[in-house]
């Protein structure tokens, strides 16, 4: 599906954004408040089967050393490489083995995310949740996805797909994710018959804090002491006024049955 020369380019671009990312204080501790966020609230998760999904720049294994990692690109130091689209044919993650799957600001780089979404749910225990992190478009974060971004944001589509595929980096519609849980295009009722919505929870993180660090591509020098500040007061905005200024939704989608 991918285009190798392209999926080689993107995998250098993977390692040199990780090798960025490590570097950056402020971007780590962006990532570590998300990753507490995400697993706010449930019990022994050093216990639990966690699957990332998306694992290439990622930092999660660093706070989290017990969670399984994974890429379509073949990297060496995750756990697996396989293709979600195609993870319900994958042997060595059994069905019904996990109790978590996670994905960081992945879902919109998947050419087909509702089928993804269905493939995973055979990996899920009962109750099993699917965690996700996508791009919100609020006010503030329109201006930014729109004319600031590198990312497309394409509301104009037919379907939750990716037309024009060519390597996982470098394909993306930013604007997908939010059109299936935000719009009322119906999408989600492809998947409503697997996950049950009445239990779906979403929280929002963060306005601008994300993009001051500088992202995985770059560093901005603000202070530490600084940067956590002004967080703190980022969060706020973006969790009680979250139509005017969060930049990022998660997402708790629950296994029916």
């Amino acid at each position: 599906m991918y285009k190798e020369d392209i999926l080689e380019d993107d995998k250098s671009r993977t390692l040199r954004n990780r090798n960025n990312l490590f570097k950056n204080k402020n971007l780590l501790y962006w990532y570590e408040n998300l990753y507490n966020t995400q697993f706010s609230g449930i019990e022994g998760l050093s216990g639990k089967v966690i699957i990332e999904i998306g694992s290439g720049i990622s930092p999660l294994k660093y706070f989290y050393d017990y969670v399984i990692t994974s890429d379509v690109m073949n990297l060496d130091y995750l756990d697996h490489n396989f293709d979600c689209h195609h993870i319900d044919k994958y042997d060595s993650i059994p069905d019904g083995s996990v109790d978590i799957i996670t994905m960081t600001n992945v879902l919109h780089h998947l050419y087909d995310p509702i089928v993804c979404l269905k493939k995973m749910h055979s990996k899920l225990k009962k109750s099993g949740i699917i965690i996700m992190l996508e791009p919100y478009f609020s006010i503030l974060s329109n201006i930014i996805y729109k004319y600031l971004h590198h990312e497309s944001s394409i509301f104009d589509i037919d379907n939750p797909q990716i037309k024009e595929v060519e390597g996982p980096l470098s394909s993306s519609n930013i604007a997908i994710p939010y059109m299936l849980f935000f719009s009322n295009r119906g999408w989600e009722k492809e998947i409503a018959d697997i996950y049950d919505f009445s239990n779906t929870s979403i929280n929002y993180y963060s306005a601008l804090s994300y993009m001051v660090t500088g992202g995985i591509s770059t560093k901005i020098p603000i202070p530490f002491f600084l940067y956590k500040w002004l967080f703190g007061l980022d969060r706020y905005l973006a969790t009680e006024f979250p139509r005017i200024f969060s930049s990022f939704f998660i997402i708790r989608l629950v296994k029916k049955g």
